[in-house]
Parts: structure tokens; sequence; C-alpha cells
């Protein structure tokens, strides 16, 4: 006999929660509908109550998703707790995820309440939500440092007023395996109604734990839902890693003994889409969806490998999506099959007119390169999704001199609510005088904090991907742009950083 073990995503709530990972509606849908086709049990959509744009994604993805459980953050008050529910109404399937911190320190120093206090609002916030839908889970913030006998007390009470899971989150990481599988343990143990519900396991980075800290409160503690981010997306270290989950639970069957509802074979186009929309790039070494990870360098890895794949292979590449044909279509292909393509990497477009205006752009950059990759064209869809948008300023032109001995000079033509401006300006490198030929006429005053290049494929006419991270007056926002030439992949980048800057949409930072 198995048991089931379900996987939560929280990569569009928690990853987003990373220094300029701030998603747009439309970006967040196209996720969520990727993540929809892994097959995860429950997507946390977002924390309704934060901003109206995170309410609006949550609203759009509770829409437009039918086969996983979609589910809100709140905190625990009735204000959040309803605003969630008002945006998860659409839900085939909703869930409302209600916290409050228990921990001695947070309690003091953060909420400023007594421990009868947060007990109190925990119940209450548990009976209201349970009111309006009939799905809630509850997380004591910074759990794993709470003293245990009063988290009994939160657990039972909360449990008592029709929670029906209880996650357990190790909020700052602190945690080691041993330790907090045996804390969940003796939670299920003492607490008498634990038999219940669910119990959730949400484990945090800082210390290169969370994967093997979830594992144990699955083995050990008895836990059967994970809660984790593509890619491992998250603020500080980041979080539990779906994928390294994933594939944990499925390659070590003999020792977990679970089953799970995903689709494995869909993960990698999960981890390029998530990387290219945040601009946070996959470490090559990453287990499971890093370059490297199913390469072998070694002479002796190699002779191996050629004589029985599995004498240094316990996973197969193309269970996880790696075997899928990377060069997908050229300039001869047609609409129907640039389309099929699109939904075949979970793109999914309200209107012909979006597909129209996708198409000419990938026959634009069909003529410049001879292999057009999967990557290539999830990158057109995030530059159109910004045009989409009809954000402030918009890409049009550039051209710039530089030569051996010389300064570089560049000159940029963009837009500005839709007219058209130039400016002019010298640096260090095209890129740098690209860059500041854009500051010269908006006079942004922010602080670039990250230049980053990756090549979205192998070759020397990749496109290259360029992520600009800026920070100005306590905000942090990433832009990501995509083009042959690295010099205007950076001025795209650094004005879809400009137009995250320009959004005035108010975030109340949360963490399980």
């Amino acid at each position: 006999m198995t048991d089931k073990l379900i996987i939560f995503d929280t990569t569009l709530r928690d990853g987003e929660q990373s220094p300029g990972a701030s998603m747009t509606r439309d970006e967040k849908l196209r996720i969520a509908r990727q993540l929809e086709r892994l097959k995860v049990d429950v997507i946390e959509a977002g924390f309704a109550a934060s901003s109206n744009g995170d309410f609006e994604a949550v609203q759009a993805i509770a829409n437009a998703i039918k086969d996983c459980t979609v589910c809100s953050l709140s905190r625990a008050n009735d204000r959040d707790i309803s605003r969630a529910a008002e945006a998860l109404k659409g839900a085939r399937s909703a869930r409302i995820h209600t916290f409050i911190a228990t921990s001695a320190l947070h309690m003091e120093k953060k909420l400023r309440m007594s421990p009868e206090q947060v007990l109190e609002q925990a119940r209450l916030s548990v009976r209201f939500a349970r009111n309006l839908v009939a799905d809630v889970e509850f997380s004591p913030e910074d759990g794993f440092r709470s003293d245990v006998d009063y988290l009994c007390r939160v657990l039972e009470a909360v449990i008592d007023e029709g929670a029906t899971t209880i996650n357990v989150p190790d909020t700052v990481g602190y945690a080691v395996p041993e330790l907090y599988g045996n804390f969940i343990r003796t939670l299920r143990e003492r607490i008498p109604n634990s038999d219940k519900v669910i119990w959730s396991v949400h484990c945090h980075n800082d210390l290169g734990m969370a994967v093997a800290n979830s594992l144990a409160g699955v083995k050990i503690g008895g836990a059967r839902q994970v809660e984790c981010t593509i890619n491992g997306l998250g603020e500080r270290a980041g979080n539990c890693s779906l994928e390294e989950i994933v594939m944990a639970v499925r390659t070590r069957k003999d020792y977990f003994n679970l089953d799970m509802n995903i689709e494995p074979l869909h993960i990698l186009a999960a981890s390029r889409m998530v990387s290219q929309t945040t601009g946070f790039v996959v470490q090559p070494n990453k287990a499971v969806v890093g370059a490297n990870a199913f390469a072998h360098a070694s002479g002796i890895h190699q002779d191996g490998m050629l004589k029985a794949r599995e004498t240094y292979e316990i996973m197969r590449a193309e269970d996880v999506g790696w075997s899928a044909s990377k060069i997908v279509l050229g300039k001869l292909s047609g609409r129907n099959a640039f389309k099929q393509r699109l939904q075949d990497l979970g793109v999914q477009s309200e209107s012909e007119a979006d597909i129209n205006s996708l198409f000419a752009k990938f026959k634009e950059l069909a003529d410049r390169k001879s292999e057009i990759f999967d990557e290539d064209i999830l990158a057109l869809v995030s530059d159109e999704s910004v045009t989409h948008d009809k954000e402030q300023y918009g890409f049009v032109s550039l051209s710039q001199h530089s030569e051996t001995g010389e300064r570089p000079q560049a000159s940029v033509v963009f837009t500005v609510e839709g007219k058209e401006v130039r400016g002019e300006s010298d640096g260090n490198g095209p890129v740098d005088a690209t860059l500041k030929a854009i500051e010269s006429h908006v006079n942004s005053g922010a602080e670039m904090v990250l230049y980053s290049v990756n090549a979205i494929s192998g070759s020397t006419e990749s496109q290259g991907e360029v992520t600009v991270r800026l920070q100005n007056s306590g905000r942090v926002v990433n832009g990501v742009g995509a083009d042959p030439d690295i010099v205007v992949a950076s001025a795209k980048a650094y004005l879809s950083a400009l137009n995250k800057l320009q959004s005035k949409a108010d975030r109340v930072a949360a963490q399980g």
C-alpha cells in the first residue's frame, strides 16, 4: 500500500517574494497553466489582500485553472480572509491559507501580542475562513522555533475550528532534518485531533537543507503535503525545490513508498518558464533542471554510461523533459505549427491578435537565426507580455558605435507613454553607453544592483537573455530582455525594469 503525497506549489506567492521576482498578472497566469500541466495538487496563486494586482492575479488563476486547487494566502484577520475568498470565487476547488506567528520571538517583537491573544486570533480566523470555503489551511509562522506545548494548544484549537491542513513552517531555515522530522511527529502524536487533518511541511533553504528537512518531515514526521517552488525560488536562500522533492520521492519510491499526481515530463519546461519570467538564472549544476544535471565529463563516467546507462544515472533525463526535440520551428514553419507549439509550452492566449503579433515576431527572429528553440519562443512571449501590458516605456531601436581606443557612443529610441523619444550618451562600453542614453532622458535615479547575461541556447547566434536589477526608494525589481543582439537585449531589460519601478502596486510582505 502507498500513500499520496500532495505537492503544494507556492512559486507564485512565496517564490515571488524574491527581491525583483515580482510577476505580472499575465506572467502568473502563464506559469499557473504550466503548473496545471505539471499536475501539481495545489497552486498558491498569491496573497490577494496585498495589492490590487495580486488580487487580480489570484482571481484570473482561480477562473482559469480547473484541474488543481487554487489557494490564496491571508493573514489571520477578517479583511485578508474576505479578500482571499472573493478572489477565489471562480475556482473549481478553492483553499484559503491563513497564518499567524507563534514563536515567542515573533509574538513579542513583531506582533506585540500575548500568546493568548494569538491563540484566540488563530481560532477566530480559521472559523471565519471555514464559513467561506470548505478547504482551510493554517500555518503557525516560525512554527519550528515555537514552544511545542504552546504550539500543540494552538493547532488543536484550529483543527477544532475546521482547519483541513496544518502546515508547520521552518520560516527561517533553522531546522536540521532529524529534529524537524521528530518535531512534526511529536505534534501529530501529542495533539488529540491530529488525525483529522493533512500535515504539511514548508521549509526555507537558509542552511541549504530545505529539501532534506521537507523529506524528513514526510518520512519521520508523517507529513503528506510538501510546500515547494519551481527552481527553489524564494526570498533569501529560497524555498524547498519542487523538482528535487518530486524526483527524490519518485526515484526512491522503495524508501518513501509514496505516490504523486505529478507529470515529471513537464518539469523542465516549468523550470525554464519561471527562470525566463523572473530573470533568475538556473545554475548549471542545479539538480534535475541544471544544464549539467545529466552531463558526464569524466572519462570513467562516460565509459560506464556507454556500457550501461544506469552505472552513473539514477534518473532518465527524458523523464523530466530533457529528451524533447530542442529545435522546434524554423522560418518556413506556418502559423498553425507555431500556435500548437505555444500550447505545448503552456502558453494560452485569449485572442487571435496576440497570436498574430507573436507569430510576426517569431518570423522576424527566424530570419535572423536559423534554429528556433523553446527558450526563444518563451522569450518572445515574455517580450510580448510587456508590450501587451502597454507599460510606460517601450523599446523602438538603437544605434551604437564602438572601436578600440575610442569611447563608445549610443543613441536609443524608445517610447514614453506612447510617444517616441531619443536618448544619447557615451559610456565605458556599448552596453553602458546604451543604458546611460536611456537614463539621460528618464532620470529615474535608480541604482543598478545586478546585470547578468545568459545565452538562451548553445550557439553563437543564440539570443542573449539579459537581467537588470534596479533598486530605488526601497523597491527592488528585475527586468528581463532577450535579443540576438546583446546590446538590444540590455536596453529591453533596462526598460522592463523601469516599467516595474513605475508600478504603484503596494505589496504586503508575508512569509509562511
